[in-house]
């Protein structure tokens, strides 16, 4: 087992919002990045992303509704549905592709 420090780890990558795999859990990828003020537009994938505020803040835009997901909290992007990210998320966001 190791230990990864995520803060460290996402401060450590060249761009935001480009993650670097941690690791796998079942066939699961575990995620990190870091996130800065800018949207994005709107993703769709075939299966469920579990995205985890380790610190600050995401924002995201789902079917027409705002969600603030905030630090120790996670939010399934269920497969299917379009999401996107709206100005003013920043921090560091884990993400588990289910």
């Amino acid at each position: 087992m190791s230990l990864l420090d995520l803060e460290l780890i996402s401060k450590a990558l060249p761009q935001t919002w480009t993650s670097t795999v941690l690791g796998r859990v079942g066939n699961s990828n575990i995620k990190v990045l870091r996130m800065d003020e800018m949207s994005s537009a709107p993703e769709v994938h075939d299966y469920t992303e579990g995205l985890l505020v380790i610190s600050g803040q995401l924002l995201l835009g789902v079917v027409g509704e705002s969600i603030s997901v905030g630090e120790g909290q996670i939010y399934l992007a269920e497969a299917g549905v379009a999401h996107a990210v709206l100005s003013g998320s920043h921090g560091t966001l884990v993400i588990i592709d289910i």
